[in-house]
């Protein structure tokens, strides 16, 4: 079985300039995802997507190929993750390679780890699923949401669960965003991500952090040293 890791990484950032190779703890981000790939031993190749020089240079340093360079129309603020993933695995295909399995990681998930990706492949073969990608938890319940009136006050969205209880409420999760695999004929053939075709691979919450704004970066950081203290003590 062919299987190979794309990294998605544009040079547009808008909100954390260069945030793809911007330093994180050191280190250049995308190193992180560029590690756990390599060193989970699943993948054929390891490479990266992008339409950026730079970044294309930095992710050859830190061991990763990048067999073709993402085309303009595919790398602005409004092209989703999937046509980004069917482009590499089209352009792979037309190169001559035979591909079964791909695993598309993001470049700013530092807390992807070797032993995720093996666990959450293994799910998929498992249950024969079209994708397993990280899901969170919610932390707060959904159901007991506000939203704010037009007369800057509040109200409940659903105001029938207000007065249950925590437990009594269905849990919910979100998409984590740091990595999905699929079966490379999901993706070429556009199947949907989210559907019983499935499977959630839900990550602890100490694993889970979203990084788009200048606060989220910081946090990440304390949490990932934290992490690294943790292990050593």
């Amino acid at each position: 079985m062919s299987k190979v890791a794309i990294i998605t990484a544009r040079g547009g950032s808008k909100r954390i300039p260069r945030k793809n190779i911007r330093p994180f703890l050191g280190r250049p981000i995308i190193a992180y995802s560029i590690d756990a790939a390599l060193n989970s031993g699943l993948f054929d190749r390891v490479i990266v997507s992008t339409d950026d020089v730079e970044i294309a240079a930095v992710a050859r340093k830190h061991g990763a190929e990048i067999p073709f360079m993402r085309p303009a129309e595919l790398a602005d603020d409004h092209t989703g993750t999937m046509p980004v993933v069917r482009h590499a695995l089209q352009t792979l295909q037309d190169q001559g390679e035979t591909i079964h399995y791909a695993c598309c990681l993001y470049p700013t998930a530092p807390f992807i780890t070797p032993a995720l990706l093996q666990q959450a492949l293994s799910l998929m073969l498992e249950r024969d699923s079209d994708y397993a990608f990280s899901v969170g938890r919610f932390s707060y319940p959904i159901q007991r949401a506000l939203r704010q009136t037009a007369e800057g006050g509040v109200e409940p969205i659903t105001p029938e669960h207000i007065p249950k209880r925590s437990q009594d409420l269905e849990p919910a999760y979100h998409d984590a965003g740091q990595f999905y695999w699929g079966k490379a004929d999901a993706f070429l053939k556009g199947r949907p991500l989210f559907s019983n075709a499935s499977v959630p691979v839900v990550l602890p919450d100490h694993r889970v952090q979203d990084i788009d704004t200048e606060a989220d970066w910081k946090r990440a950081e304390y949490l990932y040293r934290a992490l690294l203290e943790d292990e050593d003590s």
